[in-house]
């Protein structure tokens, strides 16, 4: 009976299992433009990809995305609706897999704030929350907040609406379908019970 009862909490914990951690994609560089229309990056390259492959700094893949239009402009803070869309894309380098990683949109405001001066020019912070699609089938949404930061450094102008992006960092827990593997552990729970019953028997 207590073998019984551990198989049916083992095979009930598998949905568990579905829950894999997060995965670290940093990336530089590609051209960052602003409008009234919003915020979009393209070319830029993805440099490490931690959790995902080996996690060897390289080229591989690229990221790019767009917000919504412009809200609002206060103090040092410029504000973007959000959805758009981001896509991560891998070429198969370091142990990335080729073609869409993930692929989602921004699920709330983007937010592009002016930082301190430095020689000259002025750094700026883009933070927006994503969610979307992980490239295995499973959704990246539901335990946190997906997030990408990224910087850039300007000329004593400030950004005049085209900058090249320094770096950027997208967050993503990665959260397969645990409904598929709960069916499994309770079909595993009655696949026990009936061989089990015909061996008492």
């Amino acid at each position: 009976m207590k073998r019984i009862f551990l198989m049916t909490l083992l095979a009930l914990a598998v949905p568990l299992s579905a829950f894999a951690g997060s995965v670290d994609f940093s990336n530089s560089g590609g051209s960052l433009t602003g409008s009234s229309a919003g915020l979009s990056l393209t070319g830029s390259e993805i440099i490490q990809a931690t959790g995902l492959g080996t996690g060897a700094v390289g080229n591989d893949g690229t990221l790019s995305f767009s917000t919504g239009s412009f809200v609002s402009a206060v103090g040092n803070v410029t504000t973007f609706n959000g959805g758009g869309s981001f896509t991560i894309t891998g070429n198969g380098s370091n142990g990335v897999p080729t073609g869409t990683i993930f692929m989602g949109s921004f699920s709330g405001p983007v937010k592009l704030t002016a930082g301190p001066a430095v020689s000259g020019g002025t750094i700026y912070t883009i933070l927006g929350d994503i969610s979307g699609t992980w490239f295995s089938g499973g959704t990246a949404t539901g335990l946190t907040n997906e997030t990408w930061v990224g910087s850039f450094a300007t000329g004593k102008n400030g950004f005049m609406g085209s900058a090249t992006l320094g770096s950027g960092e997208t967050i993503v827990s990665t959260v397969p379908e645990p409904g598929t593997l709960g069916l499994l552990g309770t079909g595993l729970v009655g696949l026990a019970g009936i061989v089990r019953r015909k061996l008492k028997a």
